[in-house]
């Protein structure tokens, strides 16, 4: 409920055309004017509205124009990643992936599935295994955390000791791309490389995945210069 009003008020100010008053405001967006006052304080601290020195009166705030380009440069790279990832899927024959790094683990954004009648199922909005799968390795890699003390074993091959995984992240951050060998499903092969920005802040997250017996470590290994060829351009796209 507060935070359906509090997105009525945001509403009514992206709505007006000048400043409004706090009354106005509570007025357009059907609120108390008490409540509206407290609501106005607390976005106010967040920088999502922002109130005149000399009037008083409110406007929206410069985070959300944060917040928006934030949104807008996850679709435009979706954007620009599908053409990477089809070409990935044709070179390897494999399911190619694109994740985006979160609060606690990478997340799948987008994928080109592989066209072959025995592959790897991708899910738009799956979640990594941090410490058990390729995707999830880059985002320790490049400053992501363990959501927990224990490293759960998915399957016989999970990493579950934090000084092997710390050696292993060591060296992806190295050699610039990860591997995860049945580590998160028995017959699961992937690799992954890091797509940066300028400041070399991890941005998102491309990856491959295929049946062990068909990817297996030899094609891996092959398909990842092409795989960190493709992660560092993307990020380099067109308007970048």
């Amino acid at each position: 409920m507060v935070l359906e009003r509090a997105l009525a008020i945001l509403d009514v100010l992206a709505a007006a055309g000048s400043d409004l008053g706090t009354n106005e405001i509570a007025r357009r967006a059907g609120v108390n004017p008490s409540s509206a006052s407290r609501l106005l304080a607390t976005l106010a601290r967040h920088e999502l509205v922002r109130r005149a020195a000399g009037t008083g009166r409110y406007h929206l705030g410069l985070r959300l124009v944060e917040l928006g380009s934030s949104a807008l440069s996850r679709v435009d790279l979706r954007d620009l990643a599908r053409p990477r990832l089809t070409a990935l899927m044709e070179a390897t024959g494999e399911t190619a992936t694109l994740s985006i790094p979160g609060d606690t683990t990478a997340m799948t954004l987008d994928f080109v599935q592989s066209v072959s009648s025995v592959r790897s199922i991708a899910e738009i909005g799956r979640p990594s295994v941090p410490h058990a799968t390729a995707i999830g390795k880059v985002y320790l890699s490049y400053g992501g955390r363990l959501p927990g003390a224990e490293l759960a074993a998915c399957t016989p091959r999970t990493i579950t000791d934090r000084a092997v995984l710390d050696k292993a992240l060591a060296e992806i951050r190295e050699r610039g791309w990860a591997e995860a060998l049945e580590e998160r499903e028995v017959g699961l092969h992937a690799i992954a490389a890091p797509v940066l920005d300028a400041n070399a802040d991890l941005v998102a997250i491309l990856g491959l995945q295929g049946p062990s017996w068909r990817f297996d470590v030899r094609a891996m290994r092959a398909a990842a210069p092409r795989l960190i060829e493709h992660a560092s351009a993307l990020w380099r796209g067109p308007g970048r």
